[in-house]
């Protein structure tokens, strides 16, 4: 029988129209893992592993293990928004922030 957490995966891995392979590919993770997570309560994932899920379905990491949760609240959304920028290199987060200052400019 499949967990509160295996059907949060489930539903954002099709919603992503990700197949078993291919979330278990973007996670360093097997098929055969990525299933057992979805369909049964047998598998309890590291951090590293939940925190590596959440981030490929664009998720936060409390919502999938949340079992009162059924949808993202706000400060879900903005969780992941800012871990996101956290991950960037120094390059890319320059790019970011001028484009920011861009749309500061504009107003």
């Amino acid at each position: 029988m499949a967990t509160p957490l295996g059907e949060k995966i489930r539903a954002e891995r099709k919603r992503h129209g990700l197949t078993l392979e291919e979330l278990a590919k973007r996670t360093d993770s097997s098929k055969s893992y990525i299933w057992g997570l979805e369909n049964g309560p047998a598998v309890r994932p590291s951090a590293e592993k939940i925190s590596k899920i959440a981030a490929v379905l664009g998720v936060s990491v409390d919502y999938l293990l949340d079992n009162e949760k059924t949808t993202q609240t706000e400060t879900d959304v903005d969780q992941m928004f800012f871990r996101r920028i956290g991950q960037l290199d120094s390059t890319k987060r320059a790019q970011l922030e001028r484009f920011l200052k861009l749309l500061d400019d504009d107003e």
